[in-house]
């Protein structure tokens, strides 16, 4: 199953982009309905503690919850994968296998990375600018600041955080 589906505490665990995933799985393997219907539940509960949490916002649901700005690769995570975006994955030894999304942490606590990486070969290098771009709409319409960056050797990435964290 795509991302694990739960964390040590028991509870749903979102996919990173990081997970490893058995090059024997498909897109047919048992348990997509249950992974569908764990993650719209899991969207669902964090758009409630947005609601609950943000009582002192014109529109509650429009910004992201304390829970999400400490827990920011869990969060964003979340919200991609609701939003039907792939994840990628790699293989035990490492190795991507899917294109898709990873979310990591960055040196800076408030800010989460999003890039789009792929099997070699797969083209997701050049992907990545409409992929990511949708990505960022996804992220964006949750409230959060998306940044587009290019790295080394103009590999694209996506730099996120909270609005009140947006360093000037």
């Amino acid at each position: 199953m795509t991302g694990g589906g739960t964390d040590t505490a028991g509870g749903f665990e979102p996919a990173t982009g990081a997970e490893v995933r058995p090059t024997s799985v498909t897109g047919a393997e048992v348990g997509v309905a249950e992974r569908t219907a764990a993650v719209r539940e899991a969207f669902d509960a964090l758009l409630r503690i947005r609601v609950v949490v943000n009582t002192a916002d014109a529109d509650p649901g429009a910004v992201p919850a304390e829970w999400e700005r400490v827990r920011m690769v869990r969060a964003i995570s979340l919200s991609l994968e609701a939003a039907g975006v792939s994840p990628s994955a790699v293989d035990e030894r490492g190795e991507r296998t899917a294109t898709g999304y990873c979310v990591t942490a960055t040196e800076h606590p408030a800010v989460a990375r999003v890039e789009w990486p792929g099997p070699r070969g797969s083209g997701a290098r050049h992907q990545a600018e409409t992929a990511l771009r949708g990505c960022a709409r996804v992220l964006g319409g949750l409230g959060w600041v998306v940044l587009e960056y290019r790295g080394k050797a103009g590999r694209r990435h996506l730099e996120v955080e909270a609005p009140s964290t947006v360093r000037r």
